[in-house]
């Protein structure tokens, strides 16, 4: 479902002295695969999902991006690649989409004290490939997000999302002020997701 404040569009992107962001593109297929694959064992938790497979491709992971790319450009959702500052290097993704999309039909959302689901409109889950985590580049490009998100966006209200498998990452916001407003089950789905504030 489209976002509902967004009339202007999406910012086109963030740019610090570590890495940018921008929307992702099909075109970045090859560098998204990298760090995919680099990082898929720790991204099958983050999905809890068997993706990435073994055997995928650069030409299926095209095929997702198109798809990405599509969503961005209807405004149904936001990817953002984040790349190094030459744009050599994939070091992960960044995904907005509407606390009423597809993705949460059916899941069993229960709040963590009294907030309310639809008061908020977005929801921001992102990942880092495995080799910038001992630079803690999961950290830098969280504090990057929550500035961006406060200054660019005219969102009615954010909440960040990660899965309970994906340990590392619940443990790096568990060491920042957000707070867990939200346990979300949705359907086949192993564990839960953890939505904050």
């Amino acid at each position: 479902m489209p976002f509902t404040t967004m009339d202007d569009g999406a910012p086109d992107g963030l740019a610090t002295e570590d890495f940018i962001l921008r929307p992702i593109r099909a075109a970045d297929a090859e560098l998204d695969y990298a760090a995919v694959m680099e990082s898929r064992e720790y991204l099958r938790g983050w999905e809890q999902t068997g993706w990435p497979e073994e055997d995928f491709t650069v030409e299926a992971n095209r095929e997702d991006l198109e798809k990405m790319e599509r969503w961005h450009a209807n405004g149904d959702g936001f990817s953002y690649t984040v790349m190094n500052p030459a744009e050599t290097e994939c070091l992960g993704c960044v995904y907005l989409r509407s606390t009423n999309a597809p993705a949460y039909a059916g899941a069993r959302i229960t709040p963590v004290g009294d907030t309310r689901w639809e008061a908020y409109e977005a929801t921001v889950s992102y990942w880092v490939r495995r080799s910038r985590l001992e630079t803690a580049t999961d950290r830098a490009l969280l504090d990057a997000l929550r500035a961006w998100l406060a200054k660019d966006w005219s969102l009615q209200g954010h909440l960040f999302v990660t899965s309970e498998l994906f340990t590392q990452q619940v443990d790096m916001i568990d060491r920042t002020d957000l707070q867990l407003r939200f346990t979300v089950e949705k359907p086949n789905k192993p564990g839960r997701y953890l939505a904050y504030e």
